[in-house]
């Protein structure tokens, strides 16, 4: 028996078997797509983060996604305004299942310096944050590392934990439906 990280993966002549749902979870894992929510200054660290210095590349990130329906994962970087909360939750919305949320800074994650009536207190309150990248701006070895948490979620989260009743309790948290249900 031998183990590709997480994947179990038993070799004989001529066959090499494993789980389904361990392949399909590292298969996941290694090829997120994601679609950027960048307004501000976090947003620019980010985009280093793709660059040649850090390459995002090398986990499987090369392609970014501006459709929702093509993304898996939406990273929001910098601050949004209850103007624009909305909008931010359509695109969650749009997204197709399996999705996973990245908060990027202080801004998204709680509002960061902007304690004003027209800036959104943590894009938390609109849609559900699967990982928070704390900093104002977080520097790109940051964005990596909380890229680097959420490839772990989505290597260790089952198949069937969108259709859970905890999950569909989140969703209803935030008024969310599923599949127009």
């Amino acid at each position: 028996m031998g183990k590709i990280e997480d994947l179990e993966v038993f070799n004989g002549e001529g066959y090499q078997l494993s789980r389904l749902d361990k392949v399909i979870a590292a298969a996941r894992a290694n090829s997120v797509w994601p679609l950027p929510f960048a307004t501000s200054c976090c947003g620019i660290e980010y985009m280093g983060s793709m660059g040649s210095n850090y390459d995002l590349a090398r986990f499987g990130m090369e392609r970014m996604s501006f459709s929702p329906r093509q993304a898996d994962l939406l990273i929001v970087a910098g601050t949004i305004s209850k103007k624009l909360a909305p909008i931010l939750k359509q695109v969650y919305e749009q997204m197709s299942e399996p999705k996973w949320v990245l908060s990027v800074g202080a801004c998204a994650s709680s509002g960061g310096i902007f304690d004003t009536y027209s800036v959104l207190q943590g894009i938390d309150r609109v849609i559900p944050v699967d990982v928070y990248v704390p900093g104002c701006p977080p520097r790109p070895e940051q964005i990596i590392d909380g890229i680097m948490k959420i490839h772990e979620l989505v290597k260790h989260e089952g198949i069937r934990n969108r259709y859970s009743e905890e999950y569909k309790a989140k969703l209803d948290k935030y008024n969310i439906e599923i599949n127009g249900k």
